[in-house]
């Protein structure tokens, strides 16, 4: 290009770019506390009440955050591009081997290496057409096809999933508990699954929230690993553990599996600071049946509040309640102005629902008394 050439005859980036990129969506996080201060022209973080993205209403681990504090004074080294200590105590936690488990920077890189590992064009993912939404966004990514199983109830059908499996497809994900809808299926449609699927398929199990469950509701999907099923378990820290900052989830799958996404990662992914706060809280198990407790309190409480005010909801297993307002977007923004920042769910094809998080009890009446005005003004019109 000449120094005098015109800027309007230069290409853009678009057209340079994979001709695919233009057409993906980016996912709609929680909004920050931050953005809805600037927003709004306020000055107080603490008048906000985010109830967005699932996270611990507690905060993060104690235990974790001692470890952490320490884990800074190394901030300077590389980590353990292994993470052998963390391995270590996860295989310690969960009975299975160490080469049965992946660290990652949270369950959302695990989906992507799935995804660079198992998917491309003429592949596919089966899922719920009410299941976590990044399971078609990383198909996109991969120009992977994309087939939707319904979901009556709001819950993951086994045998809409199987039946939706074709000759390209190569994983079919099921979330359990699900996020949004908060739903469950038993161990025994676990089972099925995993059993009936074709040779040319792994199952994907996320179970992002699964030790918010009591003990004796957590389905043993461990014994597929230990039984070399072709199965990844995707788990995290960052809802019980409330370690939601520092992007720490894992994977659990027979070596073989293991093996094939250490090949399509990035070296370094998980940092030394997370690592040593996932093996602290790991050890404190008094603050999970803390969290486990508060879960439990604070869904009795909202769901009786949405049954007074005449609101459908879909019966949660975990830290978050889907409720059906109408206009669930403009519910949203309504809320918002009174300081409460919930999910509006379009992106789940669900425009007449808001989904809340359990939050302390001081949030949740706040939330409860904010949806009752917006209501009651019709602000949301």
């Amino acid at each position: 290009m000449t120094t005098g050439q015109s800027k309007a005859a230069m290409r853009s980036l678009s057209d340079l770019a994979n001709p695919h990129v233009d057409g993906l969506t980016p996912y709609e996080t929680g909004r920050p506390v931050e953005d809805l201060l600037r927003e709004m022209g306020w000055t107080d973080a603490a008048s906000i009440v985010k109830l967005a993205s699932n996270e611990n209403a507690l905060g993060p681990s104690p235990m974790a955050m001692e470890a952490m504090q320490r884990a800074l004074s190394q901030s300077h080294r590389y980590p353990d591009g292994g993470a052998y200590a963390l391995k270590a105590a996860l295989s310690e936690h969960l009975q299975v081997a160490p080469d049965a488990i992946l660290p990652c920077n949270g369950s959302n890189e695990a989906i992507e290496l799935l995804g660079h590992a198992f998917l491309g064009p003429e592949r596919g993912i089966v899922m719920g057409e009410r299941a976590f939404v990044v399971y078609r966004l990383v198909a996109d990514l991969m120009q992977a096809e994309t087939r939707m199983a319904p979901m009556p109830a709001f819950t993951h059908d086994v045998e809409a999933l199987l039946a939706a499996i074709t000759p390209k497809t190569r994983l079919v994900f099921i979330a359990n508990p699900n996020n949004p809808t908060g739903t469950q299926v038993t161990e025994e449609a676990l089972v099925r699954l995993v059993e009936q699927v074709p040779d040319h398929v792994a199952v994907v199990i996320d179970e992002a929230y699964i030790e918010l469950l009591p003990p004796d509701r957590q389905p043993d999907t461990l014994r597929f690993v230990r039984e070399g099923r072709p199965v990844f378990l995707l788990r995290t820290f960052s809802k019980t553990y409330g370690l939601a900052a520092l992007r720490l989830g894992y994977v659990v799958a027979p070596a073989e599996g293991i093996g094939l996404l250490n090949r399509v990662r990035q070296p370094f992914h998980v940092n030394a600071v997370a690592q040593a706060g996932a093996i602290a809280a790991l050890r404190d198990e008094g603050f999970v049946e803390e969290t486990r407790r508060t879960v439990r309190e604070g869904l009795d409480f909202l769901e009786q509040a949405m049954q007074e005010m005449g609101l459908a909801t879909v019966p949660s297993a975990v830290n978050f309640l889907l409720i059906e307002t109408g206009r669930g977007r403009e519910v949203f923004m309504a809320l918002q102005r009174e300081g409460v920042i919930v999910r509006p769910m379009n992106g789940y094809g669900l425009p007449d629902h808001i989904r809340v998080t359990v939050g302390t009890p001081a949030e949740n009446r706040r939330f409860v008394d904010a949806l009752r005005k917006v209501l009651a003004a019709g602000e949301a019109a």
